[in-house]
């Protein structure tokens, strides 16, 4: 195919699905399938000078052998992620997996539980036929495998998969902890508890535990991710209508404002991944100490990456404590906003997390063959916000800083900067989460080593 072919498809400026195809009648055959924010544009794009610099050699093939073009709008680009998804599982494009097993995408799986929760699951990880999974961030504590019920995707792109769900997830709530929410409620990790109430306070998780209403939330995910929106709809008119009728007008009042929300979804985040298709996947990094009457201070860099603890980038710092050699400045607690009043050595105690959290930065900033991060977590206020945004300033990175505010039991009570930096309330609060649970885990090992070589 080549470019001046293009006019004769007619493709719109809007969101959609767009299909390459080869042959004609019951001999066509459909080459691959993509998602787009302007149909247009995005199909344009397979024809510029620089495609197998951009999209690599198989697409190059692919657009060469191509002879016709389908395609299909939908309202929003949320829509779109979903319906490529549905596709491509359809058709099983050979473009979309030629050099990537099918297996190695990520999909959304719907949990068989109790109370049923939607997560982001690797293929490699699956068993489609039995229904199961074996990853082990979602085992529970009695099994290693895992019961789903349904099956979503594969999703080309494991971001925009999770940028969809915390999209939807405004919409319909839905949990997707990695334990079950029954096994959280009666655990023992207060963090983990508190960390949950948190995002039910904040609208990321249903507030209430009304199961029929939780379920039908599961149900309309679950019609959603399947690319049945246009019955997801019908289904919610008729239930408005009939609450209406029934004289529950806040049920139906709910149920109107979802409509609305639908066809209204801004899905900026994903609009700019599609823009930028082909970078990496966006990283964010989280930093924490840990400390012991001022030894074995251990300082740790965690990273998420769409939305999932990516272990083998952690990285462990002992503090030196070069950066205490500075004039120590005394902080004024109540401006800083991190609390009404401090005694002397909580002071000394915030000093010291400033100092070290500088260190920590600085000697990471050291290490450019580290990919660098979209977003930074710190964990404190305004005033360990600042002081991270002074040592990227120094050094010129432009890298946005968020912090994580805790309350008096340590648990998450604010979100600093998150808007600004692009990324959600949730990544944020899993990234200081994986920081603090890393560090204290580092720091208990060295103060055990620590006391065993004090024992004569």
């Amino acid at each position: 195919m080549q470019k001046t072919d293009l006019a004769k498809f007619d493709l719109p400026d809007c969101p959609g699905v767009y299909l390459f195809t080869h042959g004609k009648g019951k001999s066509k055959k459909v080459l691959y399938v993509g998602k787009a924010t302007s149909l247009r544009d995005r199909v344009r794009s397979y024809f510029d000078d620089d495609l197998i610099a951009t999209r690599g050699p198989r697409l190059v093939d692919m657009v060469t052998r191509a002879d016709g073009i389908m395609h299909e709008t939908t309202p929003t680009v949320l829509e779109a992620l979903v319906r490529e998804a549905a596709l491509i599982r359809y058709y099983n494009p050979p473009a979309n997996s030629m050099g990537k097993d099918d297996k190695s995408f990520l999909y959304a799986v719907i949990t068989d539980e109790q109370i049923p929760r939607i997560l982001a699951i690797r293929g490699t990880e699956i068993d489609f036929e039995k229904k199961l999974t074996t990853s082990a961030y979602v085992q529970s504590a009695s099994s290693k495998v895992l019961k789903l019920k349904a099956i979503y995707g594969p999703f080309p792109s494991g971001y925009q998969l999770r940028e969809g769900l915390r999209l939807i997830r405004r919409i319909f709530p839905f949990y997707d902890t990695n334990r079950s929410i029954e096994e959280i409620a009666t655990g023992r990790n207060k963090h983990v508890q508190a960390n949950v109430e948190f995002k039910r306070q904040i609208g990321l998780y249903p507030r209430n535990m009304d199961r029929k209403e939780y379920l039908r939330s599961i149900r309309n995910v679950g019609l959603f991710l399947s690319g049945r929106i246009k019955t997801l709809r019908t289904t919610l008119t008729a239930e408005m209508k009939q609450a209406a009728k029934e004289e529950r007008f806040e049920d139906a009042g709910e149920i109107r404002r979802q409509l609305f929300a639908l066809d209204h979804i801004q899905d900026v985040s994903l609009i700019k991944e599609d823009w930028n298709k082909g970078k990496e996947a966006p990283r964010i990094e989280a930093y924490d100490t840990a400390h012991l009457a001022g030894s074995n201070a251990i300082g740790v860099m965690t990273v998420v990456e769409n939305g999932m603890p990516l272990k083998k980038e952690y990285r462990t710092f002992r503090i030196r404590g070069y950066m205490q050699k500075e004039p120590k400045k005394k902080v004024d607690a109540t401006k800083a906003g991190e609390s009404a009043k401090k005694t002397g050595k909580e002071v000394k105690r915030m000093n010291d997390d400033i100092a070290s959290l500088k260190e920590i930065l600085s000697r990471r900033l050291g290490h450019p063959e580290w990919p660098m991060p979209r977003a930074i977590i710190v964990d404190g206020g305004k005033t360990h916000k600042k002081a991270a945004e002074t040592v990227l300033a120094e050094l010129g990175i432009g890298i946005p800083v968020v912090a994580v505010v805790k309350d008096e039991k340590h648990r998450p009570r604010e979100v600093i900067g998150s808007l600004r930096a692009g990324i959600s309330d949730a990544d944020a609060v899993l990234a200081n989460s994986e920081a603090h649970r890393f560090s204290i885990t580092l720091h208990r090992k060295a103060r055990s080593r620590s006391m065993r070589s004090s024992v004569t």
